[in-house]
């Protein structure tokens, strides 16, 4: 079986506890992958030290040069697509349709964050006195400590790193422990590229064991964060703490409002991607489809008969429309709300987990549609990370704003219509970080800002041109040239 290491310093190597974890396929959960490091607190610590050595090499190194090695990144990924895409599908799930997009949206942050390098922008204004400068420029801040999520592996990474190299900062960064080899090689791409020893660190292990001693540990002034709402809490709660500049990026109860004059084919084909692409397992999926009552019944029959032709299968079959949830624990959790459903709600289709051909061996669950789903209850307003889709009927779109924005979350939403009224009530009414237009509520484009708002984050966003404002400080610099005191913030009038 194949043993992988750390990479610390500029080097891989075992972990300081000698322990490792299982990473195993999710289609098939009887075949093992390879085992990665359970790293533990003194492994950060190492990484840490590592860091703190290459922060000081890479702050010096100019923006633009900086900006070059992220280029040579974007070319090596681009050369190795295929390969990634097929490793994130084997330890991921999705299908290969899905990570071919999750590896290309890297190689796009790549690109743009090369070209950030020479766009580091600053301020020069003029100064309320005679014969002085007054600017201001962004420097970078220390080390950045990025704990991530399985089902993006390597879009969400690269989203947090590749602006934090940008900056002048280095990095250890902690993968989700259910897919550390697209990690792997990710770290293998960025030491191909030519980053220096200790600018960027891969720590392998679990949440509550190295994401922990990382959240806590003094040394590390940033931490980026995507995961659970209830996790981000208390890394919330410990960076406050400490005063650490902290970016979360939570849960999501996402909703899909389809109106009578939109386009409902349209509208069919984006709430089946939306609710059922990466089996439900997006920060920003479908998870609510709020339908007129006009159109309710009519749009139902023919979702559920798209719905129940969803081809379920291993995502390196390219037939494949819907890969296996993650783990046993995703599984059991999707199973535990097929109970709250029964009570709450109409099951249409789905529910189960499939037996037959051949889909025993892996986390698969159903395709699941609720229908008579009440606003306000838990299907209505919990997050389920899972292929579970709960229908709500309103009367009007004043109905639908106040059913949308009723929960505790706010990442993501989407309505279909032709009225142009409709749609700019939409983009200003509905409580999201992002509203599409006749679009699902899936997708990013790395150089636009990514995030939401309530319990989704807490006002920082990934990617685009704020992320790298929150990976570098402002400093303001004056240059006094007139040769005498002058005294701002005085009456000087």
């Amino acid at each position: 079986m194949m043993q992988y290491r750390n990479f610390i310093g500029g080097e891989w190597v075992e972990p300081r506890t000698g322990n490792y974890f299982e990473n195993r396929n999710p289609a098939k959960f009887a075949e093992v992958i390879g085992e990665w490091p359970r790293s533990g607190a003194e492994d950060v610590k190492e990484a840490v030290r590592a860091a703190r050595d290459g922060f000081e090499r890479w702050r010096r190194t100019p923006a633009p040069e900086r900006g070059d090695v992220l280029r040579r990144v974007g070319d090596l990924m681009s050369e190795r697509k295929e390969e990634i895409s097929r490793v994130a599908t084997r330890e991921m799930g999705k299908v290969l349709l899905e990570t071919r997009g999750d590896v290309q949206e890297g190689i796009d942050t790549a690109y743009y964050a090369a070209t950030e390098g020479r766009r580091l922008f600053g301020h020069t204004v003029p100064s309320e006195l005679r014969n002085k400068w007054a600017m201001s420029y962004r420097r970078p801040i220390g080390i950045t400590g990025l704990i991530t999520p399985f089902n993006f592996p390597m879009a969400i990474p690269t989203w947090k790193m590749f602006p934090a190299l940008v900056c002048g900062n280095s990095v250890i960064f902690k993968p989700g422990e259910d897919v550390p080899h697209t990690a792997s090689l990710l770290v293998e791409i960025l030491e191909e590229a030519g980053v220096p020893a200790g600018v960027v660190n891969l720590v392998h292990g679990l949440g509550d064991e190295v994401g922990s001693a990382m959240v806590r540990h003094p040394e590390i002034p940033v931490i980026s964060f995507t995961g659970s709402t209830e996790t981000g809490r208390e890394i919330g709660r410990i960076c406050g703490e400490q005063h650490k500049r902290l970016s979360l990026e939570m849960g999501g109860k996402n909703a899909q409002i389809v109106m009578p004059d939109g386009d409902l084919d349209l509208a069919l084909d984006g709430v089946l991607w939306g609710a059922f692409g990466t089996t439900g397992q997006r920060c920003t999926a479908t998870s609510r489809l709020i339908l007129h009552e006009d159109i309710h019944d009519d749009f139902v029959d023919r979702l559920v008969e798209r719905a129940e032709k969803l081809v379920l299968g291993d995502g390196l079959i390219e037939e494949t429309d819907v890969g296996p949830l993650i783990n046993s624990a995703a599984a059991e959790k999707v199973d535990r709300y097929m109970k709250v459903g029964s009570d709450e709600a109409t099951l249409v289709t789905g529910g189960e987990r499939p037996k037959g051909n051949g889909l025993a061996g892996g986390y698969f669950f159903q395709p699941t549609i609720f229908a008579d789903v009440k606003p306000g209850s838990r299907l209505a307003t919990e997050e389920i990370f899972g292929p579970v889709l709960s229908v709500i009927k309103v009367a009007d779109f004043d109905e639908a704003i106040r059913v949308n924005n009723e929960v505790r979350y706010g990442l993501s939403s989407a309505v279909y219509t032709r009225d142009v009224q409709t749609s700019f009530r939409a983009l200003q009414e509905l409580d999201n970080g992002i509203t599409y237009v006749n679009a699902p509520t899936i997708g990013a484009e790395a150089h636009l800002p990514f995030g939401g708002v309530k319990e989704t984050g807490n006002g920082h966003r990934e990617g685009g041109w704020e992320v790298y404002e929150f990976y570098s400080e402002t400093k303001v610099c004056y240059l006094d040239y007139s040769g005498a005191l002058q005294r701002a913030q005085i009456d000087n009038y």
